[in-house]
């Protein structure tokens, strides 16, 4: 006889390979928790354990369970049945039916765990979990942006969406594989699903499926931003340190202005490829905006954010070289924005001439900096020194991978007062605070914040901190030198150099800061 698989509470219909397969059920599943859809013939949406025991095959003590695969139909109808209630669902693209499975196989089974979702025969392990997780090696979240202007029309839209369904299926979408969605851009953008919607590619498919044709102007800038802008939050799914990707699909060509919306995408850490099917006609190239759209789009004018294919007929040899492009993480490189990809060091003077009320001013302004970077295990960082004739280091980057720690971690500095020696501060953070971390992939910055002339040479230990690839800012405070100032600032020392008479003028600065650091950030990538 076949041996059962032995499946969980929560496997579902398409979570099985063959046509005719036998399970076993587990025992005390909770029945609240069953997802069933229809009467005898169900979606195979449904759990497989709900749909057996609400056909009456077996009870809540588990057991044998043969599954019979069928097609799809319309009208799932809902219907109270053993403890279930089932669900209505309109049309569903498979189905399958439940019967008692043979006594033989469930005793064949009972000798293994009946927990674990594992088939346990030598032959094909793990398939069916590893076709839930999907394609591990390919980490990415991806927007589908879908052309529904007139200039594709409903019969080449149908065609788009045959190509997106290919490539869909061939990234193996699963819970630890790739997530999509869709986005329509006609003359307004129209998210269909989000990342979070499905996880499986067969409901991914299916989706694509029933997407209906919208029409009107290829407004795919305001989709593009739009896109980049809304699409991608937790909420609706994007996952922490994984790529975030647009895919725009263009026939012929946009009726707005590209280059904006490329713009956002990059501030926003998303890659944007370019599919352009069928080049516009030179008729058309007279109504295009600006004739370089897809250069001003992509991530990177690199050639491999853009991708051409001569018609929507035959598309199914492209489909291969897309999805490993899609797949290829390391060359994502707009996923790195200087919010995300940042060790900030601040080096705070604590002499006696700050004083206790200032100090605060000085761990408020250090707070909005900090605030404004995404601070997390494989983000930005932050850490901080104090300082007068020694050092103290307050937190290194490596303690705190939350923004809520770090900034309670500022606030609960203590003043230390004490005299002045900045250039020994600034050799000991080098070495003890950017030393642990300056092969990482993160870009190092440090923000030197004092109120006075240093009592020893500032200028060969800032000059070592550069030597060592970290970007110093220097922000002076009432008695600091201007000349001190500049001989710890990186170049351009001007756009490095900060200076205020009083301590409340450090909040002004703060987005002055932000940027700067920004500007080095990308200055350093291109």
């Amino acid at each position: 006889s076949l041996a059962s698989t032995a499946i969980t509470c929560f496997t579902r219909g398409l979570d099985l390979r063959k046509g005719t397969e036998d399970v076993l059920c587990p025992a005390n599943c909770p029945l609240w928790q069953f997802y069933v859809f229809g009467d005898g013939v169900y979606a195979s949406l449904s759990s497989i354990c709900g749909a057996a025991i609400h056909r009456g095959v077996i009870t809540n003590a588990g057991g044998a369970v043969r599954v019979q695969t069928l097609p799809g139909q319309e009208n799932y109808p809902a219907v109270n049945a053993n403890g279930i209630q089932s669900q209505v669902l309109s049309r569903w693209a498979s189905s399958f039916s439940v019967t008692a499975g043979t006594k033989d196989t469930a005793l064949e089974a009972v000798g293994r765990s009946v927990s674990t979702a594992r088939p346990s025969t030598g032959k094909r392990p793990k398939k069916t979990l590893d076709k839930k997780a999907g394609n591990k090696d390919c980490k990415a979240d991806i927007a589908f942006l879908i052309d529904g202007s007139y200039n594709i029309g409903q019969r080449r839209f149908n065609l788009q969406k045959n190509f997106v369904g290919k490539v869909a299926v061939m990234l193996g979408i699963g819970t630890e594989g790739p997530h999509v969605g869709v986005v329509q851009a006609s003359e307004h953008p129209k998210i269909e699903f989000y990342l979070k919607n499905f996880t499986a590619a067969k409901e991914v498919l299916f989706a694509i499926k029933e997407l209906g044709f919208r029409g009107g102007n290829s407004n795919t800038g305001k989709a593009l931003k739009h896109t980049a802008q809304k699409f991608f939050s937790l909420e609706n799914g994007a996952r922490k340190g994984i790529p975030k990707i647009i895919v725009v699909f263009l026939d012929g060509w946009p009726s707005d202005d590209l280059e904006e919306a490329g713009i956002v995408a990059r501030e926003f850490g998303v890659n944007v490829f370019i599919v352009s099917v069928a080049k516009p006609t030179t008729e058309e190239l007279g109504m295009v905006q600006d004739i370089g759209f897809v250069d001003k789009a992509v991530c990177r004018n690199n050639g491999f954010f853009s991708y051409q294919m001569p018609t929507w007929f035959g598309t199914t040899k492209y489909v291969k070289p897309l999805v490993q492009k899609l797949c290829s993480h390391e060359q994502m490189l707009c996923s790195k924005t200087c919010y995300n990809s940042v060790n900030i060091g601040f080096l705070i003077d604590g002499s006696s001439s700050v004083g206790e009320s200032n100090f605060r001013l000085v761990l408020e302004f250090v707070s909005n900096v900090a605030k404004a970077f995404e601070i997390s295990d494989i983000g930005s960082k932050v850490a901080a020194v104090q300082f007068t004739y020694d050092q103290r280091t307050e937190f290194s980057f490596t303690d705190y991978v939350t923004k809520e720690k770090v900034l309670s971690a500022i606030r609960n500095i203590r003043y230390m007062s004490g005299g002045t020696a900045t250039g020994d501060a600034i050799s000991f953070t080098t070495r003890n605070v950017f030393g642990p971390v300056k092969d990482g992939p993160n870009k190092n910055f440090l923000v030197v914040l004092t109120d006075g002339q240093s009592y020893d040479d500032v200028r060969a230990p800032a000059a070592a901190a550069q030597k060592a690839g970290i970007t110093v800012f220097s922000v002076g405070v009432a008695w600091a030198p201007l000349d001190d100032l500049k001989d710890m600032a990186s170049e351009p020392r001007e756009s490095h150099t900060f200076f205020t008479r009083e301590f409340t003028g450090l909040e002004q600065m703060v987005p002055d800061i932000i940027r700067g650091i920004c500007k080095d950030f990308l200055d350093s990538k291109q």
